[in-house]
């Protein structure tokens, strides 16, 4: 549960960090499934919600597919509570018409492996891409000559926390080289 809250709060930081938008939804937030993380909202305050009566399949809701569609975006990032189900329907959906996406299975549960296998080959077969957290904050990096280099090392940290002993060895060899 901590890499999954980690993994989308990540991703959630770099959509401000990026002004990247972000949709979210929820069937039954007052039900079994409960609302969503506050993470999320938290590290991505801009995030529109847009609120369902039910329906399973976010992709059968009139309002949040008006509000995917206003974006103007081609390509999706979706992730959900359940990969074969709160994120397979609408991925399913979304490629059906006509978008590029990408399912975040890291950000994203099973109920079991099996669940999981059967939902990645499924995915491969509609030509949806799975990939995780790690791999999308790099896609959108894609280069340390920048400004924000240092915020997106934090969130690598975040989502592969190793990779801070890296970034803390480095310092320390750059601290012991300027020292003589």
């Amino acid at each position: 549960m901590a890499e999954l809250r980690a993994n989308v709060t990540a991703l959630a930081k770099l959509t401000t960090l990026q002004a990247i938008p972000v949709i979210t939804t929820a069937s039954v937030p007052d039900g079994p499934n409960g609302p969503l993380m506050p993470e999320i909202h938290e590290a991505a305050p801009h995030a529109v919600y847009v609120p369902r009566k039910g329906e399973v399949n976010a992709w059968d809701n009139a309002q949040f597919v008006k509000t995917v569609r206003e974006t103007g975006k081609k390509t999706l990032i979706m992730a959900g509570v359940w990969t074969n189900v709160c994120v397979m329907f609408p991925a399913l959906d979304a490629k059906a018409a006509g978008y590029k996406v990408y399912v975040v299975i890291d950000a994203s549960g099973d109920p079991s492996e099996m669940a999981s296998r059967t939902t990645l080959a499924r995915f491969t077969q509609a030509g949806i891409i799975p990939t995780c957290a790690n791999a999308i904050i790099c896609e959108v990096h894609r280069t340390w000559n920048r400004p924000d280099a240092a915020q997106l090392a934090e969130l690598y940290t975040m989502v592969s926390p190793n990779y801070r002993a890296v970034m803390e060895s480095y310092r320390k060899a750059q601290e012991v080289a300027r020292k003589g």
